[in-house]
């Protein structure tokens, strides 16, 4: 069992940046688990934003984000980070951590079935 909480989300004006940071408990030491961000914008499905492998040699940002997203893992912490910079309105979501099983130690997931477990979100509000 996992368990994941976001931290970092709240305010910023267009241009700004933030860093969003996910601490993951892992109850069975040693399982691996591919860690990322989704996403669900105001009134919109939920997307993916970015993901790393539970090895860190594999890293996945979301196309329409490259650029201005960036994830790193500590894996000595468990913990993952969204730095997010030239913020839009457009990016104005509640974030969510993510984390999903998988024996392929670089296995990255970029789709919502693929994850096992959820962190509660955090908002982030980009205003213009």
């Amino acid at each position: 069992q996992v368990h994941l909480v976001e931290s970092g989300g709240g305010l910023v004006q267009a241009g700004g940046s933030l860093r969003l940071s996910c601490a993951a408990s892992i109850r069975t030491a040693g399982r691996p688990y591919a860690l990322g961000w989704f996403r669900r914008p105001p009134g919109k499905e939920r997307e993916f934003v970015a993901a790393v492998s539970w090895d860190g040699t594999t890293s996945h940002v979301a196309d329409p984000l490259e650029g201005r997203f960036t994830i790193s893992r500590d894996n000595g912490k468990n913990t993952i980070s969204l730095q997010m910079n030239s913020l839009k309105p457009e990016d104005t979501a509640v974030y969510y951590c993510t984390a999903a099983h998988s024996t392929n130690t670089a296995y990255v997931p970029t789709k919502a079935p693929y994850v096992d477990y959820w962190g509660q979100g955090t908002q982030v509000t980009v205003s213009s």
